[in-house]
Order: C-alpha cells, then sequence, then structure tokens
C-alpha cells in the first residue's frame, strides 16, 4: 500500500491523529526534495526489534530504531522503520521528555535516514539533532499524539 503505513507487531500502540502525523512526515520529505512511495512504521516491543537486529545487522543489542531503506530509486522513499515502543517510552523517561516527544523524535529520525541523513559520526550526529530539532519545531504538538 502506497503512502504512509502504520503497523504494529507484538504491541497495542493506539496512535492518534494518524492524518496529521502523516502529513508532517510527508511535508518534511518534500521540504528534503524527495518523494514518497511508501514508508511503513512497524512498531513492536524490545525483544522483537532485537530479534532483527541480531538476524540483519548482526548486532545484539537493543535499540529503539531500525530503518530499512528498500528504494531502488534515487530520491524516492520506499522504506520500513521499525521501532520499538519500549525502548521510546524508557528513553523517554531517561531523557526527561514526554512519550509522544521522544516517539516523534525517533519517527523523524529514522524518517531522516531514509533522506540521506547519517548518525555516525560527530559531526553527521550534530547534523541529525538539529535536523530533527528543525522538524519537531514543525509539528503541532498538541494535535499529533501517540
Amino acid at each position: 500500500m502506497a503512502g504512509i503505513n502504520f503497523f504494529n507487531e507484538d504491541i497495542k500502540l493506539n496512535l492518534k491523529n494518524k492524518i496529521k502525523l502523516k502529513t508532517w512526515i510527508k511535508e518534511a520529505i518534500k521540504a528534503e526534495g524527495y518523494k514518497l512511495n511508501e514508508l511503513n512504521f512497524i512498531f513492536c516491543s524490545d525483544n522483537y526489534l532485537l530479534e532483527i537486529n541480531r538476524q540483519y545487522l548482526n548486532h545484539d543489542t537493543f535499540t529503539d530504531i531500525i530503518t530499512f531503506d528498500n528504494s531502488e530509486v534515487n530520491k524516492l522513499i520506499v522504506g520500513d522503520i521499525f521501532i520499538s515502543y519500549e525502548r521510546v517510552c524508557e528513553n523517554a523517561s531517561k531523557f526527561a521528555v514526554s512519550e509522544e516527544d521522544e516517539l516523534h523524535r525517533v519517527i523523524i529520525h529514522g524518517t531522516l535516514h531514509l533522506l540521506g541523513y547519517k548518525d555516525k559520526s560527530k559531526m553527521d550526529k550534530a547534523l541529525m539533532t538539529q535536523k530533527e530539532d528543525h522538524y519537531l519545531q514543525l509539528r503541532q504538538p498538541s494535535n499529533i499524539t501517540a
């Protein structure tokens, strides 16, 4: 199914205002000069994402997000973003932010990966955080809730 889709794998997460959330993500994609084909967000547990991390990336660690870029065409978004909602909630507490804000940061973080941004080097991570902050400021927090 083309467009932006939200799925739950082994958890129950009721995203509210999905249309506004999708619009926010689409606007970020467009602002970066990309076109959207299909973008799937799969919300899951720590253990589910750990298995993906082991199977596909050979990492034996918990993580909040794994992004798969499935595009074969430059500047066209086709991807799957797996997000551990458990990890998001734990990180929200750790960083003293709301679960909603942390979830939105992780959502835009994964989207930015598909837009070509990296976060391995200190300089790349600084740019990624700057872009996250920029797009987070453009959303309407009272309208997009988890």
